[in-house]
């Protein structure tokens, strides 16, 4: 066999060479456990109001009073599900904020215009940042912060009427 008859074979080995040597040679790490948040502060954060000219939110402003939060986005369809939920919780005189993530600010005020808007503030995280700090693996996720900002619950998905009933409202309880 000469060098030129075996170059095409060469030509297509070689790159899968160097990309099974290089899949091998990485270290391996498993995806952190999102719920590694609970029990530490959340994230220091400054994010601004969905809405131009309200006022946004700091990581700081959420100590003195148990805050639940809620991330969400107008194209999420679990979000849409789970938002009447959030209206009536939000009449339990609860402090609701809601994470508008990776959302147009246009369409997630035209989402809670149609919806009803339950959040006391709603702030934009439009590059995902301050949301990956709470460990948020998708949404719509919802937090429960203490009066100390500690994170001390984490629902991922979607709330429903169970999980409000046997999650949501007893730490809310607890914490008072």
């Amino acid at each position: 066999m000469s060098l030129r008859s075996a170059l095409p074979a060469l030509a297509l080995l070689a790159p899968a060479g160097f990309l099974v040597y290089m899949l091998l040679s990485q270290t391996v790490t498993p995806p952190s456990d999102p719920d590694h948040v609970i029990g530490r502060p959340v994230p220091e954060f400054s994010l601004p109001a969905l809405k131009a000219g309200e006022q946004g939110l700091e990581s700081n402003d959420l100590k003195g009073q148990i805050t639940v939060i809620n991330v969400f986005a107008s194209w999420c369809m679990p979000c849409r599900a789970e938002h009447p939920l959030l209206k009536r919780l939000a009449g339990n005189d609860v402090v609701l904020v809601g994470i508008a993530y990776k959302d147009k600010a246009p369409d997630a005020m035209r989402f809670l215009a149609a919806n009803g808007n339950p959040y006391r503030v709603v702030l934009s995280d439009n590059d995902g940042q301050t949301t990956g700090g709470f460990g948020l693996t998708g949404v719509p996720e919802t937090y429960i912060i203490d009066r100390n900002g500690i994170i001390r619950l984490r629902h991922p998905g979607p709330l429903t009427e169970a999980v409000i009933t046997s999650d949501i409202l007893p730490a809310l309880k607890r914490l008072q």
